[in-house]
């Protein structure tokens, strides 16, 4: 079976160690949720028969969303050519300064967003995704003097997978999104990481700070007690090894290749926590 692969490069994407995720997950359950699917790395891998797959930056979620429809997918791709063809510098800015004057942003049909979503992520600094406190994209160019938007092979084969299965997309809050999980259900948790230096979390205007990670171990702990299979990635800081100290730590390098700094990407060690030793265990 063909299997689609993350079409935008996503700060935490996980296609270094998705195989190394796969050995960890549960070998069968039921639906699977990913509150934080960002590029989806794992979620392709997997191509699950049912999903919930949700994040909270609502232009990615569109993205997803008019990749599943027929006419908004083919609308999005001549728009994402167009992009290709006129890009320059002067080009870049003046696209990215259209979420400046939010009435008018929002009243653009969503499928220009969604081609202006990923033409901003090929185009920008290192593929940087980052909004200020109004929610404005404020990546500089990555001058680039020539964009490729998109494989439109695996774009075809997402569009197939998010339409041949039940795939529900949602942008929401990571709680609510898990809200209706059940005993047998996956859940894999892939949030903005927690660090004990630098922390880069501004995907949203609101950011992901030490009180997040603390509800989200909550929510991990609740969906424990339902029976379901959780796993979470995270770095390996003082907090998290706190927070599921009574759970399954596997320790794994991976390089961190998006960050404005060079200092600041490099060998890292994550951590990948399991609630399960294997899907024997329910």
């Amino acid at each position: 079976m063909l299997k689609g692969k993350p079409f935008v490069k996503w700060a935490g994407g996980k296609r270094a160690i998705v195989d190394k995720l796969i050995q960890l997950s549960p070998d069968n359950f039921n639906t699977y949720y990913e509150p934080f699917v960002g590029g989806g790395a794992l979620l392709f891998e997997l191509s699950p028969k049912k999903a919930v797959i949700n994040d909270y930056n609502i232009e990615l979620m569109n993205v997803y969303e008019c990749i599943k429809d027929e006419i908004k997918f083919a609308a999005m791709c001549n728009e994402l050519n167009k992009h290709e063809t006129k890009h320059s510098d002067e080009y870049y800015y003046k696209i990215r300064d259209l979420d400046r004057d939010k009435k008018k942003f929002y009243k653009i049909a969503d499928y220009k967003r969604a081609a202006r979503t990923i033409y901003l992520n090929k185009a920008c600094f290192n593929g940087l995704y980052r909004v200020n406190s109004k929610n404005e994209f404020n990546v500089p160019s990555g001058k680039k003097g020539k964009v490729n938007t998109y494989d439109a092979v695996n774009l075809e084969i997402i569009h197939s997978f998010l339409n041949f299965n039940d795939i529900k997309i949602l942008s929401t809050d990571f709680e609510k999104a898990v809200e209706d999980a059940k005993k047998g259900d996956f859940i894999y948790f892939d949030p903005p990481y927690d660090s004990d230096t630098f922390t880069f979390n501004s995907y949203t205007e609101n950011g992901f700070d030490k009180s997040e990670q603390k509800r989200l171990s909550k929510v991990f702990k609740e969906l424990d007690k339902k029976g379901c299979y959780v796993m979470l990635s995270n770095y390996n800081t003082t907090l998290i090894q706190n927070l599921y100290e009574s759970y399954n730590f596997n320790y794994v390098e991976a390089k961190r290749v998006i960050g404005a700094k060079a200092k600041n990407r490099g060998i890292v060690e994550e951590v990948i926590i399991t609630n399960f030793e294997n899907s024997q265990d329910f």
